[in-house]
């Protein structure tokens, strides 16, 4: 996948008054708009033509120099071709929106106008940088500004007239990698992600999850053994252990914050080390602790307490005393509570005995034709190669009749090989193919091998037959796999396709890819990775209304996923009609709860990682950023 920042936000300028104590060098100013049409009708027009995919943002090296950049020549070429065409800097300073003094006056030139460079010379020392980016140097950024926080809007200029005032966001977006679609071995096993940029993976062949609630009593801080063994007996957790625990615990809002986030941090532990004590293995262990805003909120909209919404968080703590408090009892007894997931893994019983032992004791059941054992065995194995305990060749050692009914045992041995390690990529799928031949109507091997095949054509390792691949992925209806399955393949095929289109800048058939996908998603399981992962695919693809659509429905949940939150955030801010919305307080109060930090980040520099601290000419977003982040 590649990170793309190269992205916009348009404010369109009808009528400038420029800050009289500035220079503007020899820009003009249109007074009205039948003047900014005149001199900038050509301008205006080569915009309204621009393809959504067509990107460019300013950017700044270490020795201060500005660049302007872009990922489509032939648009930069039209945009600057006549000798009045051109770009100018404005530089922005952060301490424009200081929380300690009053909030500064909307105005249209937000900061100080650089030198505007023109088409001759743009034209000139425009460079390629890397495949489809573009960069042109347009000035030195002035020593005032050294060491301070900074963005910078772009001027674009028509016979030296202000056309358009373009402000920059930052919005990760990506070439979306491919939706996991596991591979078969004794049932269909997936790659866990580990984050949005998949910089981790792990898988498990004995690995289930378990999702569930535990409601807190009121100013109770601590839980039993006692209390906790009819739930550990519940889980029927004689053939596991508990491998990690995630617990998220929530504090009602009435009273103390910091007090708040105590109680539920010890109630958190006490649960952790009551069920440690049921299991020698150590469980490892994640708490995040916060106060429940999300429900709250959502619970008072009805209520004669929907004015509350409008409060400050301190303001609603302050109410809720006394008569209050004991009125809205009905909902906060609700949301204290802990929302528990535990990752179990089976016990392995032959987990203290050595490798080599456990080889003659598979090839002893194989050789038995006793096939159940020889399964758990073989996962047992993996287990251990998985762990780096034991060298890969292993495998070779294991004793396998090449017969129809051994195929199940090679399958998940070349699948295994892959999953251990991508480089195995094509070893496995030419081990599959010739499988196949053996078992050709053995639903696992079809669809392995379709699995690896998109990796192939993916990664470019070998040549795919586009059409042929298509119809070879339908297909595996007939071999049994169920439809969901086949159309997340679906998906995978036009994610690649649309990669395809958008390098041959064939625009109008990498939407057809793109919509398809849009259709289709709800058709087929998707993690929390997968819905940000599409959210960003979208983004990259300039269709941020989509990818808005994809995760507002998730937003107003209490335990909604903290990238996901975020990424809606990003989304969003820069959308004013959005924000004015109520319901929009909810959403922020329960970003500021999981991650404080990361929401006081969304207004950093655009250039380091934060949307664009311009947000703050909001009147709402200047109020929420300085009575959260500049405490």
């Amino acid at each position: 996948m590649r990170l793309n920042r190269l992205f916009i936000f348009l404010f369109y300028i009808i009528s400038i008054v420029p800050v009289a104590s500035q220079n503007t060098f020899d820009i003009k100013f249109p007074s009205t708009e039948a003047e900014r049409n005149i001199s900038c009708q050509r301008c205006l027009q080569i915009f309204s033509q621009k393809p959504k995919e067509v990107g460019f943002s300013i950017q700044m090296d270490k020795s201060n120099t500005l660049y302007f950049e872009i990922n489509d020549r032939e648009f930069f070429n039209a945009l600057f071709k006549n000798a009045g065409d051109g770009i100018a800097v404005d530089v922005v300073a952060k301490n424009r929106y200081s929380c300690s003094e009053l909030m500064p006056e909307p105005q249209q030139i937000r900061g100080t106008i650089l030198k505007p460079v023109y088409a001759p010379a743009l034209r000139k020392t425009l460079k390629s940088t890397t495949e489809n980016r573009y960069r042109v140097r347009i000035g030195k950024l002035p020593l005032s500004f050294h060491k301070k926080e900074i963005e910078f809007n772009i001027l674009f200029l028509s016979n030296r007239t202000l056309c358009r005032y373009n402000r920059i966001f930052n919005l990760e977006s990506y070439q979306w990698d491919l939706l996991d679609m596991g591979m078969y071995l004794d049932s269909l096993t997936y790659k866990t992600k580990l984050s949005s940029k998949a910089e981790g993976e792990q898988y498990s062949l004995k690995q289930k999850t378990l999702i569930f609630t535990i409601p807190f009593e009121k100013n109770k801080a601590s839980y039993s053994q006692e209390e906790i063994k009819p739930l550990y007996d519940s889980l029927r957790l004689t053939d596991f252990n508990i491998k990690k625990i995630d617990i998220k615990a929530y504090a009602s809002v009435e009273g103390n914050a910091e007090r708040n986030l105590k109680l539920q941090q010890d109630r958190a532990s006490s649960i952790v080390q009551a069920m440690q004590a049921f299991q020698e293995p150590t469980i490892e262990t994640r708490v995040t602790t916060s106060e429940n805003w999300v429900e709250f909120l959502n619970d008072i909209t009805d209520t004669p307490y929907a004015s509350f919404k409008n409060l400050s968080k301190q303001e609603v703590k302050e109410k809720l005393v006394g008569n209050t408090s004991q009125e809205l009892e009905k909902y906060l007894r609700n949301h204290r509570k802990a929302v528990i997931r535990l990752d179990l893994e089976r016990i392995d019983q032959y987990k203290d005995m050595k490798t080599d032992v456990i080889i003659d004791l598979f090839n002893q059941a194989i050789g038995n034709d006793d096939i159940d054992q020889a399964k758990i065995l073989q996962n047992s194995i993996f287990e251990r190669l998985k762990a780096k305990e034991a060298d890969p060749d292993l495998l070779s050692s294991m004793e396998i009749p090449r017969q129809l009914k051994y195929a199940p045992f090679f399958n998940k041995n070349s699948a295994f090989r892959y999953l251990k390690d991508e480089r195995n990529l094509l070893i496995a799928y030419k081990e599959l193919q010739a499988l196949e031949r053996l078992a050709p109507k053995d639903k696992r091997i079809k669809y392995n091998i379709a699995a690896l095949k998109m990796r192939i054509w993916r990664h470019n390792v070998e040549p795919v037959q586009q059409e042929d691949f298509k119809a070879e992925i339908l297909r595996l209806a007939k071999y049994g796999i169920q439809q969901k399955l086949i159309n997340r393949m679906l998906v995978n095929y036009h994610i690649i396709k649309s990669e395809l289109f958008m390098r041959q800048r064939d625009y109008v058939n990498k939407d057809k890819s793109v919509r398809f996908i849009v259709k289709n998603y709800k058709n087929i399981p998707m993690q929390d990775f997968d819905y940000l992962s599409l959210a960003q695919f979208l983004t990259y693809y300039a269709d941020l209304e989509s990818a808005e659509h994809l995760l507002q429905p998730k937003m107003k949940t209490v335990d909604v996923n903290e990238n996901l939150l975020f990424y809606y955030l990003n989304l969003t801010l820069i959308n004013e009609d959005i924000i004015q919305n109520p319901e929009y307080r909810t959403i922020m109060l329960n970003a500021i709860n999981l991650n404080k930090e990361r929401f006081c980040r969304l207004f950093n520099e655009s250039h380091k990682g934060g949307v664009t601290f311009q947000l703050l000419e909001d009147y709402y977003l200047y109020n929420t950023y300085c009575e959260n982040c500049e405490n």
